[in-house]
């Protein structure tokens, strides 16, 4: 058996031992996946009108949650992934770890087994929170086929990019506690970029710190292409943003892998 089709099949069953995992322990993401729900629906009903009355004249609680869903879908990808670094950590902590490398498959599939799970598990989750987005009144009725298309790309490279991030966070956490809490960053970035407000309407001294982070240009981007207004220089920024961010997760995750095991 080439090194390649070792790779693909030892890969494939990972994923398959993650999936059942996440069948079987589905609480974790569960509660995860609460969150952006939650807040979707406190600042549609409940700060729906005050938020819109600073969008601009003529705008309503129907403007404010096209606004909003974009945002919230990416922070429902960042919730997510901390499910994904709690479950690295827990492998590590646990010995799980130190019996593969015991065992004769490829060296990398147990990590690729937890990106490809992760990736699966955040388009469902999407696909989850859009439905209540949609029955709360969100509507892309301008977008196109192609746009959608470049839509579901943006979503499946950024949750690749932030699921090697976490797995590298799970890689370096002691226990389950510290890689949710090393995670973290993953859902507070969302809170501080344009996913509620326009950076615009910010304090001018928080407006860099809002803009120059991965989120928001591909929130920009989502937006626009979900609701097609500009998109400008976003989608070069988010595309290397991903890019970026896939590379380091990668590279770091495999060295803190190819340590010896604690």
């Amino acid at each position: 058996m080439s090194a390649l089709s070792l790779a693909v099949r030892d890969s494939t069953t990972m994923l398959r031992r993650n999936l059942l995992h996440a069948r079987r322990y589905p609480s974790l993401t569960l509660n995860l996946l609460l969150t952006p729900v939650m807040l979707l629906l406190l600042f549609v009903y409940i700060f729906g009108d005050t938020m819109s009355a600073g969008m601009g004249a003529g705008a309503d609680r129907d403007a404010y949650v096209a606004y909003l869903v974009p945002g919230l879908i990416l922070m429902t990808i960042g919730s997510t992934t901390i499910g994904t670094a709690v479950s690295v950590s827990n492998d590590m902590s646990e010995g799980v770890i130190a019996r593969f490398r015991t065992m004769a498959i490829h060296r990398g599939s147990v990590l690729i087994g937890h990106v490809i799970g992760s990736v699966l598990q955040s388009v469902l989750s999407v696909v989850f929170v859009g439905v209540v987005a949609v029955a709360i009144g969100f509507r892309s009725t301008d977008a196109t086929a192609l746009e959608w298309l470049a839509a579901f790309g943006l979503l499946v490279l950024f949750a690749t990019a932030l699921t090697w991030i976490a797995v590298g966070m799970g890689l370096i956490s002691p226990n389950a506690e510290a890689a949710s809490n090393n995670a973290l960053p993953l859902i507070f970035l969302p809170l501080i970029s344009s996913t509620f407000v326009p950076i615009d309407a910010m304090p001018g001294w928080f407006q860099p710190i809002a803009e120059y982070q991965p989120f928001t240009p591909a929130i920009e981007t989502l937006r626009g292409l979900l609701l097609g207004t500009e998109i400008g220089h976003n989608g070069w920024l988010a595309l290397v943003w991903c890019l970026a961010l896939t590379v380091l997760g990668y590279f770091w995750s495999k060295s803190v892998f190819d340590r010896d095991p604690r």
